[in-house]
């Protein structure tokens, strides 16, 4: 049986249990992580936490939503044992009926194919760190060759522990002012999120400085046992200049590989970034976006409900 609880009535010693032991684990969805990046999100739960799904839900206009938060690409349901498109319908049948509009990722071990629901498929790209560096750089793209040849020759250093606070100015100074749905509430929440992941032990910041000692690109990474999840960066227009992104790509994989884990580029739709993690060999990986609006159209065309 499957109950949806709200967030003051979950266990999350059994939650986190039942994430951590899931065939399909994701960092995104353990106890911890979603009180950071959505406070008091509820669940459903079937069974003593045999299987769980997260539900990120909020109240706007008197109406309740559920909408996928930042800082989570999937989210889904999670589970020890079996898990097939059955299973994920019936959770998605169990979200309450006063939960009027749903806009929300599975993850890439969910697969639905129905039609009551508006199905998006999303990128994603993954690269396995079983084989050593040397191979793995075999199967990068001519061009992606190109670029390290050139950023090679630029005198770069790699630093460990860059600040979480130096990464977002980074990014706040460069690609952020073209991204007009980003608030300061999401950029402290993502400051917040990188410190308590350090503070875990599964968070790693990594900074590229030039010749001059200037910081031109830096990334923040999820670690977990079998996963390394690309989950933000920031790069200049002197990173852009002197290749400073394939660059830490480069020496992330050299430093993981070889290894158990995966690296996940976290992404992306966009032609050009799929592109260029495809250039390091990283194969397409497919997770799907459902939607859900039973407002009545009067109030859909009020509203032009966006969640956020």
């Amino acid at each position: 049986m499957i109950k949806y609880i709200k967030y003051n009535e979950i266990d999350t010693d059994k939650w986190d249990y039942c994430i951590l032991k899931s065939v399909n684990s994701l960092p995104y969805a353990y106890s911890w992580y979603l009180d950071i990046i959505h406070e008091e999100w509820a669940a459903l739960v079937e069974g003593d936490y045999e299987r769980v799904m997260p539900i990120p839900v909020s109240k706007k206009y008197g109406i309740t939503y559920c909408y996928q938060p930042f800082f989570a690409q999937q989210l889904g349901v999670f589970s020890k044992n079996e898990i097939n498109p059955e299973i994920v319908d019936k959770f998605i049948d169990s979200i309450p009926k006063d939960i009027k509009v749903v806009n929300y990722n599975l993850n890439h071990f969910n697969t639905i194919d129905s039609k009551e629901y508006h199905i998006n498929n999303n990128n994603n790209y993954l690269l396995d760190l079983i084989s050593d560096y040397d191979k793995i750089y075999n199967s990068y793209s001519t061009n992606t060759k190109r670029n390290l040849k050139k950023s090679n020759k630029n005198n770069l250093v790699k630093l460990k522990g860059v600040k979480p606070e130096d990464i977002i100015e980074l990014f706040r100074d460069n690609k952020g002012k073209d991204v007009g749905k980003w608030t300061e509430e999401h950029y402290l929440i993502l400051k917040r999120l990188m410190y308590v992941c350090i503070y875990k032990g599964v968070g790693v910041s990594y900074g590229i400085y030039s010749d001059s000692n200037e910081l031109c690109t830096a990334a923040f990474f999820l670690k977990t046992p079998n996963r390394l999840v690309f989950l933000f960066s920031g790069n200049s227009m002197l990173g852009k200049e002197l290749g400073g992104m394939p660059f830490l790509i480069d020496e992330i994989i050299k430093e993981n590989s070889p290894g158990y884990r995966i690296l996940d580029f976290e992404g992306s739709n966009d032609p050009n970034l799929a592109r260029f993690y495809k250039g390091f060999g990283a194969v397409k990986s497919v997770y799907q976006n459902i939607q859900i609006n039973k407002l009545n159209t009067i109030l859909k065309t009020l509203l032009k409900f966006t969640g956020r």
